[in-house]
């Protein structure tokens, strides 16, 4: 396990080579946390990349792992309660996300939440499928990642099944990016993977049980305007029924 979590650190960092001043970012704290869908029990942590420092851990930490926040300073404490064998996974997912981010351009380093799965262990030795969500809340001036914000969300009351894939969520009307594979490149660009800002807010809203009129008069829009909305998620998504975009949107990151 421990030759993985080497793996992990070199990528980090080959990915952030210079690190100076932190400049932050034009982003509200509150703007962060409710960029965050959570479908079960989570916690949520800041990631210092300069020393791989960790802070600011939740308390619901210790309930799911057995571990005070405090014994939990460095991020390699969190890596070496991941499944050994979601390890190689992980590190080509923090690969795709972070070229992914920076291709788009320093402007939108905040317009985008990374999102992914993996198994975690609880603190009775077994392993939970958790899905994980990061922002980025500073960089330097080289524009190399300094701090983001990381949820962990327990998701095996839903599915015990990794996709293995990984989402770009787009915020502030950016398109999103969905199921993209850790593996090969496929064109983040084709339509079958992209959700409109305006999609995945509707599709927050089909999760937490509103209809057509109930979505329609909380976004300000005709409801056939709404019912448009869904046909194209359908048929964006691939999914035959609410019930299964319900499941999915949680399980593979959509929201």
């Amino acid at each position: 396990m421990k030759s993985e979590i080497d793996k992990m650190l070199t990528v980090w960092d080959n990915l952030h080579p210079k690190l100076g001043k932190a400049q932050p970012l034009q982003i509200k704290f509150e703007e962060v946390l409710s960029s965050v869908f959570t479908a079960g029990p989570f916690y949520y942590y800041f990631i210092h990349f300069p020393d791989m420092r960790i802070s600011h851990i939740s308390s619901a930490f210790k309930e799911m792992h057995g571990a005070e926040p405090m014994q939990i300073s460095q991020i390699q404490d969190i890596l070496s309660l991941m499944h050994p064998d979601d390890m190689e996974f992980v590190i080509k997912a923090e690969e795709k996300a972070h070229l992914f981010i920076r291709q788009k351009g320093v402007e939108k380093f905040t317009r985008y939440k990374v999102s992914y799965n993996f198994r975690f262990k609880m603190a009775d030795g077994s392993y939970h499928l958790f899905n994980h969500q990061s922002l980025i809340l500073s960089i330097d001036e080289h524009n190399s990642i300094v701090k983001s914000i990381n949820i962990h969300t327990d998701i095996s009351h839903i599915t015990n099944i990794n996709n293995h894939k990984w989402s770009a969520i787009g915020l502030l009307n950016e398109p999103s990016y969905l199921n993209l594979s850790v593996w090969n490149d496929p064109d983040p660009s084709d339509p079958v993977n992209i959700f409109s800002k305006r999609e995945v807010e509707v599709i927050g809203l089909i999760v937490n049980g509103l209809g057509t009129k109930k979505i329609s008069e909380r976004l300000f829009i005709a409801e056939d305007t709404v019912k448009v909305h869904r046909k194209n998620i359908m048929k964006k998504s691939g999914c035959l029924n609410m019930a299964e975009l319900a499941a999915r949107s949680v399980t593979e990151g959509w929201i």
